[in-house]
This record gives C-alpha cells, sequence and structure tokens, in this order.
C-alpha cells in the first residue's frame, strides 16, 4: 500500500503559503549552472526534437544510468527546476537528459502538430534513441507538472511497450486530472498563472499561422481567456481530438495509474494552487504496489524549496532517495 503517510518537506518560514511557494521558486531561483550539448534528433513524421544532455566529464568512468527530465507546460530543458534535477543526476554519478518539447526549444516545430499533455510518442521516442545511443543499463524517468502528466500516462497507458532498463520514476506537481485542473486554473485566484500560459500558448499559435499559411484560424485568438477554450480550437483538433472534452478524457494520466508496473514516486503538495481534489489520487496508491503518493503539506507548484546552503531543492533530493534507495520508500 505505497501511499505516503507523511512527508518531512518543510519550506522557508519566508514561504508562507502555496503562492508564494510556487512564484518565488519560479522567479528567483537562478541556478544551477549546468551546460548542455544540444542534439537535434529528426522525427519519424518529419519533425526535430531538441535534446540537451549533461553528461559525466570524460574523465569520469562512464555512467550506465541515465535519467531522463520531462518540463512542465510552456517550459524548456532550460528552467531552473531542470537544470537543478538535472545537476542532482551528475551529483550521483549519472548522465542527464533534458527534452525540449516540440515548439519548446527556442525555434518553432514545422508540423501543425506541436506538444500536448498526454503526448506520450514524443517520450518514448526520447528513451528509445537515447538506448540506441548508449548502452544504458537504468533509466530513471522525472517529469514536472505537464512533463509528469506524461510520464505517468506514458507508463501506464501501455506498460508493455516500456523498455525494461526503465526502472523508476518520479514527479512532481501532476494534474492528473486535466478537466478538473483546467478548471481550477481558472479561479480568480489563480488568473496570474493563466493569464501567463495564454500569453506564450497564444504566441505560439500566431507562430504557427506564419510558418503554416492557411491552416490556423487565429480569428479570436485574443478573446480565448481559458485552457477549455483554447483546448477546444487549438490542441484537441490539432493532435486529433474532437474536443476538449475529449482531450481531457484520454490524456489525463489518472486513468492509467493503476496500469504502472515499475516503482514510481507522484508528489502533489496539499497547497498546490494548480491542483484541486481529483489531482490527489490517493485510493488508486492504497490499491498499488508500484505508485507511491506523497501530499506534503506545503510546496507550492513546483516549489520545493528548502534554503538549503547548496542550493538544491526537496523535489531533487527526494527524487534521487526513491530512484536509488534499494527499497523504495
Amino acid at each position: 500500500m505505497p501511499l505516503i503517510s507523511s512527508s518531512s518537506y518543510q519550506p522557508p518560514r519566508y514561504l508562507f503559503n502555496g503562492h508564494l511557494q510556487t512564484i518565488v521558486p519560479s522567479l528567483l531561483r537562478t541556478g544551477p549552472d549546468v551546460r548542455y550539448q544540444r542534439e537535434r534528433v529528426e522525427t519519424e513524421d518529419g519533425d526535430f526534437l531538441d535534446l540537451d544532455w549533461s553528461r559525466l566529464p570524460a574523465a569520469q568512468p562512464a555512467s550506465d544510468t541515465l535519467g531522463i527530465v520531462s518540463h512542465g507546460l510552456e517550459g524548456s530543458a532550460g528552467r531552473p527546476y531542470m537544470r537543478g534535477m538535472v545537476q542532482a543526476f551528475n551529483r550521483a554519478g549519472f548522465d542527464a537528459l533534458a527534452w525540449n518539447y516540440r515548439s519548446c526549444s527556442g525555434e518553432m516545430n514545422r508540423l501543425l502538430r506541436s506538444y500536448h499533455l498526454g503526448d506520450t510518442d514524443d517520450l518514448d521516442f526520447v528513451v528509445r534513441h537515447a538506448l540506441s545511443k548508449l548502452r544504458y543499463r537504468r533509466i530513471f524517468l522525472t517529469g514536472f507538472s505537464a512533463g509528469g502528466n506524461v510520464t505517468l500516462k506514458y507508463l501506464g497507458e501501455s506498460p508493455d511497450r516500456v523498455p525494461r532498463e526503465v526502472q523508476r520514476a518520479a514527479v512532481f506537481s501532476v494534474p492528473t486530472d486535466l478537466k478538473s485542473s483546467s478548471n481550477h486554473i481558472s479561479r480568480f485566484e489563480n488568473r496570474l498563472y493563466l493569464n501567463n500560459f495564454m500569453r506564450t500558448l497564444r504566441e505560439k499559435i500566431r507562430q504557427k499561422a506564419e510558418i503554416l499559411p492557411g491552416q490556423v484560424d487565429v480569428s479570436n485568438l485574443d478573446e480565448l481567456r481559458f485552457f477549455p477554450e483554447f483546448d477546444d480550437k487549438y490542441t484537441a483538433p490539432m493532435h486529433g481530438f474532437k474536443s476538449a472534452e475529449e482531450y481531457y478524457e484520454h490524456a489525463s494520466s489518472g486513468r492509467y495509474l493503476g496500469n504502472i508496473r515499475i516503482p514510481t514516486l507522484l508528489v502533489n503538495a496539499e497547497n498546490d494552487p494548480f491542483l484541486p481534489p481529483a489531482c490527489f489520487p490517493r485510493e488508486v496508491a492504497a490499491q498499488s504496489q508500484f505508485v507511491y503518493l506523497e501530499t506534503p503539506h506545503e510546496g507550492g507548484h513546483v516549489g520545493f524549496a528548502e534554503g538549503s546552503p547548496d542550493g538544491s531543492y526537496y523535489s531533487e533530493r527526494r527524487a534521487l532517495d526513491f530512484l536509488t534507495s534499494e527499497t523504495p520508500r
């Protein structure tokens, strides 16, 4: 019954609510200083993915373990929480790969489709590319927010297609129920976050319209204020769904959690301003042998700052502890 009854996470005193625990790490965390080597790989459908590698120095023994890190909505490999997790893998003696979703690497992708919160094919492509490039014995998956949803769905929707080298996963701040979370972030107290997401999403639609003339309808684009409206007009039809409702139903990782077959840690803070009660799958965890649910009272959304001298965050320390312990806990 991997329902973790308590959490050791304690935020710094000056971060005394969920909004501060969300905003301050996002805006003020400057490090870590990770040096990526970018690899562009061509996808089978004629598009590309930009992968940012951080391998151990040549003077050290080659690592047989790779940590793959998936970012949040409208994020990238360059976000501080991504670099923090990459650095944590490197400090543990592992190679790390932070991959950028289509349209998120600083260059718009080629096709009409982009990325969405249930797109597991690209993650599978990245995993298999990494295995073909180097003979890793173990792969650990980590993900934040949207990247956590993709990771959980990948592990649960078709467990038999997950390579045996993928041995454990740890994800944080995951909207496991997309319909309820999309409505939750529309509440008045969350409009700052929503407006920021919508601004960048609308800009990408404009870029799509420029590179694909006649294929993207930008009429009334600026009138779209909420995720269900945007997803109904753009995300769903661009990725083969009939509506936002259908997209949310099929892309939500919550429906696949019971099928996961490797030890997987899910950490969702109870004061996360993005997550409604439906995103805390306590019943599933209580019945699962593999899904470990930890719900600290504090943490915010993709926060978990600790104020430690080395600048590391609880999410990084907790992930490595879970991924490398002889017995998951």
